[in-house]
């Protein structure tokens, strides 16, 4: 009897909840391209979808949501095809933002590449929070005291989660295991029967949390800078900061280059912590940024930078310059480095704190993160920005009678599937003994260090051909020294700083055609003008020495001005090729021969344009030698405009 009550009863709760689930209408909608004026993307096999799910999955009444989806097709035209699903970290980054990087993905060859916006972020509606960072970048950018960064930081925070509730988002139901319900759905609505998964950053734990829920939709996962246990994500924070810095001053120190030229790196950096706290530095920086023009750098600002340097290998061979910049007060470089603030806080926010105290920081302890902090006491406290969080959860959380959300992965370890771990050796988040951490937790997963990478090593060159390996054929032991064939780390030294370098690089790459049009009229015109001085002076058309004199300074100049901009550009493109973070600061001590040639060129124009003034009315046709003048004159006004001399 009891038996039969208990089949019954199962009977009931799937026919429920399946007519709650069709009842609240889920759908896959074609739509147009999230990026209508990217012509290669829009030229590429790419389709762009919205699928509309509940946003609270346990609420029959629940209103819908749309997360936004790109499905990438196959380059082998397959019809069959397997797919590989992104599930990108933050939590609240957007996952589809970075399409580019995966349309040229080994990857695609053989599979499709289904990228989506985790629910709140991207283009994924409704969008949560998307402006609090750009709030929290003008808080950093303050000369005020690390409590007054924090209680701001809490305001701007309750006040995101105020316009949350006034807009009716259910902001309980933004967690890993809706984003794992989410994926199911998906991967049904597109018509695969299972998938590859992929999961970066904090999408490795929302990949654990998806796999425990829905194995069978799991052919291989792979995780990328992986969490191994979200009850110490926080509480270990600056234990893996500190661990992975150690690397680097023991590295530098062991570098004699380096050593020589950054010596006691470590002393410097602890130093520089203790001199910025009490005597801040204020950089100007361009206003689309920050209103005031104004960011003042603190203790914990640099703390932070450093952190995040240590997430890009990049990065990381400028660091014991970043350094140094720092302890000498460079205050026309470290301008340049708040464009880097910006890129970090430009997600979603609203989404991450959702997530964060739902799932995260309800799981850690703040008194476990002052002890381990504590440790260390030239870091005086550990980094503020992460033990903030504490307390904007605490008031997030404030009132709460429901249970705070813990996910049991006791699952995992009877998965089958085979996993990929990647742990980059200078991480400072997810450190490489949490990849060894997370192996244990399955029956078949290879742990792969990223050598001398910081965070997703899997999204380098190697990376992505370990990870196309195995997911191509799981049944294939991974080359677990993979990274080893890489170069060691090349630590940036000699740099001719030059502010100017940086603004002139951006105006290059964003190619505004309205500002740089007279520019381009003007070297146009210097060109006309070379050739046609060169021709009538080796030609013997002018009589008068001063008309000599004169076309042959201008055409000296000009040469000298083109030449020089010419070897700018040049020296550029092989910064940007070996490592583009250096031009946040200058160029290569071995490129200073370019400030040479622009400081030849000013000399040759400042005495050019005084024989002009002196001689003028000796002078014939002086209005078309004035406008090669002009020309020359606009050229050096740029420059002077971008700082570089």
């Amino acid at each position: 009897m009891n038996f039969c009550v208990k089949k019954i009863a199962v009977v009931v709760v799937f026919f429920f909840s399946f007519f709650t689930i069709n009842g609240q209408n889920i759908i896959l909608e074609d739509t147009t391209s999230f990026f209508r004026n990217w012509a290669r993307i829009n030229k590429d096999s790419i389709t762009w979808k919205f699928l509309s799910v509940p946003e609270n999955w346990n609420d029959p009444n629940s209103k819908m949501i749309k997360v936004a989806i790109s499905v990438i097709e196959n380059l082998s035209n397959k019809t069959n095809a397997d797919a590989v699903v992104f599930i990108q970290g933050g939590p609240g980054a957007s996952g589809i933002i970075n399409i580019g990087s995966w349309v040229n993905h080994p990857l695609r060859e053989k599979n499709d590449i289904i990228l989506f916006d985790i629910r709140g972020t991207g283009f994924s509606k409704p969008r949560l929070c998307p402006d609090l960072g750009e709030k929290f970048l003008r808080i950093l950018a303050k000369n005020q005291s690390k409590e007054e960064d924090e209680k701001q930081k809490v305001i701007a925070s309750l006040s995101c989660k105020q316009d949350l509730l006034n807009r009716d988002i259910d902001i309980k139901s933004y967690h890993s295991l809706s984003v794992s319900r989410d994926l199911n759905t998906l991967k049904k609505q597109l018509g695969y029967d299972s998938w590859h998964v992929y999961g970066a950053s904090y999408g490795t734990y929302m990949a654990q949390v998806y796999a425990n829920t829905y194995p069978n939709d799991i052919k291989t996962l792979s995780l990328d800078s992986s969490i191994s246990n979200i009850s110490t994500y926080y509480t270990k924070n600056t234990d893996n900061y500190v661990h992975s810095l150690s690397k680097i001053f023991k590295k530098c120190k062991d570098d004699i280059e380096c050593n020589k030229q950054y010596p006691n790196l470590e002393k410097a950096y602890y130093k520089t912590i203790a001199d910025l706290k009490k005597h801040p530095i204020t950089v100007s920086v361009d206003k689309e940024l920050i209103e005031s023009g104004k960011f003042t750098y603190n203790s914990e600002d640099f703390k932070i930078a450093i952190q995040q340097a240590l997430y890009n290998r990049k990065l990381v061979e400028v660091i014991p310059l970043l350094i140094y910049q720092f302890q000498n007060r460079n205050e026309d470089a470290l301008g340049n480095l708040v464009a880097a603030f910006a890129s970090l806080l430009e997600m979603d926010y609203g989404v991450y704190y959702c997530v964060s105290c739902n799932e995260v920081l309800p799981n850690n302890e703040i008194y476990e993160y002052q002890k381990n902090a504590s440790k260390f006491r030239g870091l005086d406290g550990g980094v503020s920005f992460y033990e903030s969080d504490f307390k904007v959860c605490d008031k997030w959380n404030l009132n709460r009678q429901d249970l705070i959300m813990y996910h049991d992965l006791s699952r995992l370890s009877n998965l089958s599937f085979p996993v990929l771990i990647f742990s980059g050796e200078y991480d400072p988040i997810t450190p490489v003994f949490n990849g060894f951490e997370v192996a244990e937790k399955f029956k078949k997963a290879y742990p792969i260090i990223g050598f001398n990478y910081g965070h997703v090593p899997g999204f380098t060159e190697i990376g992505k051909n370990v990870v196309e390996n195995f997911i191509n054929d799981p049944s294939q032991t991974p080359d677990s020294k993979a990274f080893k064939k890489e170069g060691e780390l090349n630590f940036i030294g000699d740099v001719v700083i030059n502010s100017g370098v940086s603004k002139f690089g951006n105006s290059l790459s964003q190619f505004n055609l309205f500002f740089l049009s007279p520019l381009i009229v003007a070297l146009g015109i210097m060109l006309v003008f070379i050739f046609t001085f060169i021709t009538k002076l080796l030609r013997k058309r002018y009589s008068t020495n001063s008309d000599k004199i004169i076309r042959t300074l201008i055409v000296l100049t000009s040469i000298t001005g083109i030449i020089a901009l010419v070897y700018l550009v040049l020296a550029l493109l092989k910064v940007v090729s070996e490592n583009y973070f250096v031009l946040a600061f200058g160029l290569p001590e071995n490129l200073d021969y370019v400030f040479t040639l622009l400081l030849i060129f000013v000399i040759l124009l400042v005495t050019t344009l005084l024989y002009f003034i002196i001689r003028i009315k000796m002078i014939n046709h002086r209005s078309i030698v004035f406008s090669l003048l002009f020309s020359n004159i606009l050229l050096v006004t740029y420059l002077f405009y971008w700082g570089i001399i």
